[in-house]
């Protein structure tokens, strides 16, 4: 079975620890307990209350309800060993949220029911629901992440190297049968991305509630500016799609507080089957809409192709400066692929101007025009060549050059 790193997540750690005593708050730790479902079932008002765990069974915690208790370092301390020393998923996820400080988004999904157990016969599709579950999650937060970096109805190859690093810290909890996921994005780095999706999700479903009353889509239009895209469109289909409906919770961490223009404990946002078509219509819309751009481009020459030995060709291009993109594509003229070849042999880049279309996710450019080659001394030329050898990533290549 595939491991959460294949989809962009850091693995959960196998031994979370007891964060250090002196360093937490105890305010701190009574909101994540409560959060993941532990009650408070007594104590003294003012100084410290007793918690227990989902499905008590004996198990409590005293926790000072601030450092002005005389015995909190005490108290603190204890509860902290406990939580290490718990089998329990929730006292693990308080450890973490203690540890990193960390927004919480949760995925639940309605699955219908089959005849040989809750989603199916047993085994395989129980795999599958956890795979489409754990990919549809993946990739919302990546269409949050790209909100977080331009605002866009369909951004293709644009920006998504920096929006895939971003989510490298993110840390998701295990939770196996397709029903159920929880990730939690670090604040430092991922605050951003959470943000914008706060906004995203709640304006993706007031688009969808407006066609779905009105008939009209010009609400997408404006969700544009809240962060909805294709991509969270995709996203949103591909959570919903085999299900009975999904429903999206997000929380923010206590210890760094409530984000500007953000609700303090925002409202869960639920699509169901129904809203399929409109999300497919808007995701459709987003890419017809989505306007080329005029770029000038720097990049090294890494392939070239054409059918005869005069005229011109096509090429493909490393970008190093003027677009989103690692690479794009362009078809130039006999003069001006002369020029690229020669660029090509002596091992410089070249810059070129043209309309980056959306037409292949924002790879192609078209109009090339003005194709020049960039100078470099021996040592830039050098670092060049190492830093192309480095970063060559046969996922960032275009599969033919058609």
């Amino acid at each position: 079975m595939s491991s959460p790193s294949e989809y962009g997540y850091a693995d959960w750690p196998d031994d979370s620890g007891a964060p250090d005593p002196a360093l937490v708050d105890p305010a701190v730790l009574g909101a994540l307990l409560h959060r993941h479902g532990w009650q408070r079932r007594g104590g003294s008002a003012g100084r410290y209350g007793r918690w227990t765990p989902p499905g008590y069974g004996g198990t409590s915690l005293l926790v000072p309800e601030s450092r002005a208790f005389p015995d909190c370092g005490d108290l603190l301390e204890e509860a902290l060993t406990a939580l290490s020393r718990s089998a329990l998923p929730s006292a693990r996820e308080v450890l973490y949220g203690l540890s990193v400080p960390s927004d919480e988004i949760r995925w639940d999904r309605r699955i219908p029911e089959g005849p040989g157990g809750p989603y199916g016969p047993r085994g395989a599709a129980a795999w599958t629901m956890q795979e489409q579950l754990r990919s549809a999650a993946r990739q919302l937060l990546l269409a949050g992440a790209l909100a977080d970096r331009a605002r866009a109805g369909y951004y293709g190859a644009r920006h998504r190297g920096q929006a895939e690093r971003a989510l490298d810290g993110v840390l998701v909890g295990p939770a196996p049968g397709g029903r159920r996921l929880t990730a939690y994005v670090p604040v430092d780095g991922g605050r951003g991305t959470m943000t914008r999706l706060h906004h995203a999700l709640h304006a993706a479903r007031e688009a969808v509630d407006y066609q779905r009353a009105t008939g009209g889509m010009e609400a997408f239009d404006a969700a544009v500016g809240a962060g909805v895209s294709r991509e969270l469109a995709d996203a949103l289909i591909a959570l919903v799609r085999g299900s009975e409906g999904a429903r999206i919770a997000l929380a923010w961490a206590p210890a760094a507080g409530v984000p500007a223009g953000c609700a303090a404990r925002p409202e869960p946002v639920e699509f169901s089957p129904g809203d399929l078509p409109v999300l497919r219509d808007a995701a459709a819309r987003y890419t017809r809409d989505e306007p080329a751009v005029a770029v000038r481009v720097a990049g090294a020459v890494v392939r070239m192709r054409r059918s005869a030995a005069g005229g011109g060709g096509t090429i493909r291009l490393r970008v190093l400066a003027g677009a989103e993109v690692p690479y794009v594509r362009a078809v130039l003229d006999e003069e001006a692929y002369r020029v690229a070849g020669h660029a090509h042999l002596v091992g410089v880049p070249i810059r070129v101007s043209g309309r980056l279309q959306r037409r292949g996710g924002f790879r192609r450019l078209t109009e090339a025009t003005d194709v020049t080659p960039v100078p470099l001394d021996e040592v830039e030329r050098d670092r060049l060549m190492k830093s192309l050898d480095e970063s060559l990533d046969a996922t960032d290549v275009l599969p033919t050059d058609d």
